[in-house]
């Protein structure tokens, strides 16, 4: 196996030249009746390659959505093979949304259906949840360092129900989501610009000056448009960590399909707010 560059240096690097933006590629059946189009194989292939050539070349990550190419069995998942080549190809980092979590020789063939280079599948980046114990990512760990690829994990997410999880206190004293944090910020030391093992933290979370998330990795940011928060929420959510933040925005932008020239202006938009809240930091 021929290693990428750390994913952390390539990501940092895209964010430098296109902006944090990520912009998600979920084709569920509402987005593609908005579209005009039906929910099957021919409206997903026409939305996902939509999408690609409206974003691939200009911002720093696409995120497809695996359920939503799942639900359509095999076809479903050779359009996601088709998407996520093309979209690499054009020079987007693909980060697959895809939480898988289990364990042992489970989580390693995950790991290795996602993050091993020769995979039709691999992405530059998998989410994962933690929530069956960090130590069980070992597998995805170790793949995503021999390859060059990275991990998102599920620490303090933006639906309302991950509270009773991730803000559990734990014996010691700490939150799980922030024992998750913790983990991630060892996984990252020493790594520079950027370390390769990021969270997912939700924009629409409001004050988390109690958590360290400045933890050496990107923070992957949903809830931007659709869920409610705006670029402008940045710097009070992520504080100091706010130079790490991927924004996710996936629905603001989607919606303005199928016209490419609609959906670049979207994401433009988008990304001069983000540029805009930022500026200031």
């Amino acid at each position: 196996m021929s290693p990428l560059e750390p994913f952390g240096a390539r990501l940092r690097r895209a964010m430098d030249e296109r902006g944090p933006l990520c912009v998600g590629i979920d084709p569920h059946a509402s987005l593609l009746a908005e579209w005009g189009l039906n929910d099957d194989i021919a409206g997903l292939e026409r939305f996902s390659r939509t999408v690609v050539e409206a974003m691939a070349d200009r911002v720093a990550v696409l995120k497809p959505q695996s359920a939503f190419f799942e639900r359509f069995g095999s076809r479903g998942l050779a359009v996601l093979e088709t998407s996520v080549q093309e979209a690499r190809a054009a020079g987007a980092l693909v980060v697959m949304d895809a939480k898988r979590g289990d364990i042992g020789s489970t989580m390693a063939a995950y790991a290795e259906a996602f993050l091993h280079p020769d995979a039709p599948l691999f992405s530059d980046a998998l989410t994962v949840s933690p929530y069956l114990g960090y130590g069980s990512l070992s597998p995805a760990v170790a793949l995503a360092r021999e390859s060059g690829a990275g991990l998102f994990v599920l620490a303090l997410t933006s639906n309302p129900e991950g509270g009773e999880v991730q803000h559990a206190i734990r014996p010691d004293g700490r939150t799980v989501g922030a024992t998750m944090l913790a983990h991630l910020a060892a996984e990252n030391a020493g790594e520079e610009p950027l370390g390769s093992f990021g969270a997912v933290v939700g924009a629409t979370l409001g004050d988390l000056s109690s958590y360290d998330l400045d933890m050496g990795g990107p923070l992957l940011a949903p809830g931007i448009g659709a869920q409610g928060a705006t670029p402008a929420d940045l710097p009070r959510v992520f504080g100091s960590a706010v130079r790490n933040v991927v924004p996710n925005v996936s629905r603001g932008v989607l919606r303005h399909g199928p016209d490419v020239s609609a959906l670049r202006g979207a994401a433009e938009r988008f990304a001069t707010e983000i540029q805009a809240a930022l500026a200031g930091v």
